[in-house]
């Protein structure tokens, strides 16, 4: 069976309020009424128009037909979910067989709602469907040192709910969350049963929590390693020396040893992101700056430097 955009046919948008709702459709009957209208196949599109307005009216079954319908679109061909076949009036003969006791809906409009519906226009509310809400989505932004050592964070985030006259709002809601050590970006997280709330007694669905991590003036991640550059002067280089380092987990020592170049990488093992069974590395990356040469003196002691211990960087050009 093919699916049924019912936005579509009343030409409206998916986030039209009851009023909208009820003028496309007045405006569209009246476009269409089979006693006025001299269109081409004016009788099917008002019974299409009916169809719609049946299902977007009522808040309850447009909730569930926004639901099942969110990945679907007009003509592809469509089959509900199996737990809806086990709870609809249509299926336990609460309905008549003929058009005319199911007032000429579709199979489509059946197949959801478990009968082709009531008369047009009739108050009545849908009863007989079960189905889990939406899941929900959002994104969070950590410091690494948060998703080194994880963290638990109070988020406040805004979630639509449909209100008794069909109305999408959003509501706020305040949520604990436990991030663990070692959480990576791009990491989702799922808070089980905080999505949108379930109809005719169905579960509530999830939210499903997007890690971002925010910029560190020092560190940068690539996978589950930690990259530092780490600034050392000439003589630091050339001489050697012990460094204490920055790292997530603490300061640690670090030697660099004699005669070391600038771009020279050094591994701290396991001081990367955590991880089982292995954890991360940190990488200090070194970067040799030299001083200025502000006054006579500090110039002598360069021409010095160079009378002594010539050196031709660019000996292999």
């Amino acid at each position: 069976m093919e699916y049924k955009d019912y936005y579509a046919t009343l030409g409206i948008d998916k986030k039209a309020s009851q009023d909208d709702i009820k003028h496309a459709y007045r405006r569209l009957a009246r476009k269409y009424h089979p006693d006025v209208s001299k269109e081409k196949d004016a009788e099917e599109k008002f019974k299409n128009v009916q169809e719609a307005y049946e299902v977007l009216k009522d808040a309850e079954k447009r909730s569930a037909y926004d639901q099942l319908g969110s990945n679907w679109k007009a003509g592809q061909d469509f089959r509900p979910p199996p737990e809806w076949g086990s709870s609809s009036r249509y299926a336990s003969g609460q309905f008549g067989d003929s058009a005319e006791d199911l007032g000429g809906f579709s199979d489509f409009f059946a197949n959801l709602f478990g009968g082709r519906g009531r008369a047009p226009g009739s108050d009545s509310r849908f009863e007989g469907f079960r189905q889990r809400g939406q899941d929900q989505s959002a994104k969070v932004a950590i410091s690494l040192e948060d998703a080194f050592h994880g963290i638990t964070k109070t988020l406040q985030l805004q979630m639509p709910e449909m209100d008794a006259t069909g109305r999408v709002r959003h509501k706020n809601r305040t949520l604990k969350v436990n991030i663990p050590a070692g959480v990576m970006p791009g990491q989702q997280l799922r808070l089980p049963g905080q999505g949108a709330q379930g109809m005719g007694g169905g579960p509530a669905g999830d939210i499903y929590l997007e890690i971002e991590l925010e910029p560190h003036p020092l560190f940068s991640l690539q996978a589950r390693d930690i990259y530092l550059t780490l600034p050392i002067t000439p003589w630091e280089a050339a001489l050697g020396t012990n460094i204490n380092i920055p790292t997530l987990g603490g300061k640690v020592g670090l030697k660099i040893a004699p005669n070391s170049q600038a771009g020279q990488k050094l591994r701290l093992k396991g001081r990367g992101m955590p991880n089982k069974p292995t954890a991360g590395d940190q990488y200090v990356i070194l970067q040799v700056l030299v001083p200025p040469a502000h006054d006579d003196t500090q110039r002598q002691l360069y021409e010095k430097m160079a009378q002594t211990m010539p050196f031709n960087p660019r000996h292999n050009w």
